[in-house]
């Protein structure tokens, strides 16, 4: 991923504290010679190794996809910046960002005791504290047969870069006025481009 040095995300632990939060993801692979992406959620192990997460087998991704390295793609808020919020007229539109990119081999999981790990701790992560769902109230032969129609994997890390685009290239004053702009929109991902902005620029004063 092309990331000039002040879109940079330095800190790995922002990275990891990013994938849980959006982890939603896309996974890319080659297929038959051809580039090839599934989006799925994919979790990542508390030791920041691995990540893991499963295919339906009747997608024919992961058949070849074994030993592969791979990219995946977590998928942060994003928002237009309108060049008409700025004090100049020379100015262009531009788009704020953020992403992670993790690369690893990928690994088939044959173990089903792994598969079934795997499948509490996404409904763990997923479901309401409070939800009436428990997975391990599921009739255990229905579950059986569920898992069969499934292919997990995981991917061992060998390179995570995160970018947050956030108009770092400007001047604290355009960034306030963009700031002051996105607050006024209520969508989601405005929002919260505008709350990593002033996240990111705290000594700034807002």
């Amino acid at each position: 991923m092309y990331i000039p040095s002040h879109f940079k995300m330095i800190e790995p632990e922002m990275a990891y504290k990013f994938i849980d939060e959006y982890s939603f993801a896309t996974l890319i692979s080659q297929h038959d010679g051809i580039p090839f992406a599934t989006h799925l959620p994919i979790l990542i192990n508390d030791d920041r190794t691995y990540l893991y997460g499963h295919f339906a087998r009747a997608n024919p991704q992961w058949k070849d996809i074994e030993n592969q390295r791979v990219l995946t793609i977590f998928h942060g808020p994003h928002s237009y910046i309108s060049p008409s919020w700025y004090e100049t007229d020379r100015a262009v539109p531009t788009w704020n960002y953020v992403t992670v990119h993790v690369y690893g081999t990928l690994e088939l999981v044959t173990d089903q005791e792994e598969l079934m790990g795997s499948f509490r701790e996404m409904v763990q992560k997923y479901e309401e504290k409070d939800s009436p769902y428990q997975l391990n109230e599921v009739d255990t032969g229905y579950i059986e047969g569920m898992s069969k129609a499934v292919q997990g994997f995981r991917i061992k890390i060998d390179q995570v870069e995160g970018k947050e685009k956030l108009s770092q290239n400007h001047s604290p004053e355009r960034q306030k006025r963009v700031v002051q702009e996105l607050e006024k929109s209520p969508g989601t991902n405005e929002q919260e481009i505008a709350s990593r902005m002033k996240m990111k620029w705290k000594g700034t004063e807002f």
